[in-house]
């Protein structure tokens, strides 16, 4: 039996999350994955433009695991197969509509080698491949209008032809901007 402090310890290594930005090269155009997170009552990130990813699951080995799995799982990508993992970007916490708790999440950034077809699973609606120089330049910036705990506010993100990507995954793709304009 283990004891209060491993299985604290255990529940709390759960209680994080993992994403894969998946980058390409198209064209001598650099782009970026987004997918649209299904509609279902419930999920705090319904609806969102994302990252694919989620919440560690305790047969996952680490967040890499976790990013490798739930992006098999819901686009049917097999990163270990064709992607070259590239960098690991700094935490971001995760705080969805209506929770009360944070939850870790670790961005992981690919360049994908080959190309496949998706096969999304009952999470994903759409995936959709952005060319990053117009979110680098701020060509695709607008704001969405957020209430959260009977305050308005009014949150930066990026308008890709009708779908906009905020909140957390703005903050990911931000820092992956940074990175990516940092002299080597």
């Amino acid at each position: 039996m283990r004891s209060a402090d491993a299985a604290s310890a255990a529940a709390a290594a759960v209680r994080s999350a993992a994403v894969a930005a998946i980058l390409r090269e198209q064209n001598e155009t650099l782009e970026v994955l987004f997918i649209r997170r299904a509609e279902r009552e419930g999920d705090p990130w319904s609806g969102h433009m994302a990252f694919p990813g989620g919440r560690r699951s305790p047969s996952d080995t680490d967040l890499l695991a976790t990013a490798v799995r739930e992006t098999s799982e819901e686009i049917g990508l097999d990163l270990a197969r064709t992607a070259e993992l590239v960098g690991v970007l700094d935490d971001q916490d995760a705080t969805g509509r209506g929770s009360t708790t944070s939850l870790p999440t670790r961005p992981f950034v690919f360049e994908l080698r080959d190309d496949a077809p998706f096969t999304f699973n009952h999470e994903v609606t759409e995936a959709l491949w952005t060319p990053v120089e117009p979110l680098y330049a701020g060509s695709r910036r607008t704001s969405v209008s957020v209430t959260y705990k009977g305050q308005d506010y009014k949150l930066p993100g990026w308008d890709l032809d009708g779908r906009v990507v905020w909140g957390l995954t703005y903050r990911m793709m931000s820092t992956l901007l940074s990175a990516l304009s940092a002299p080597d």
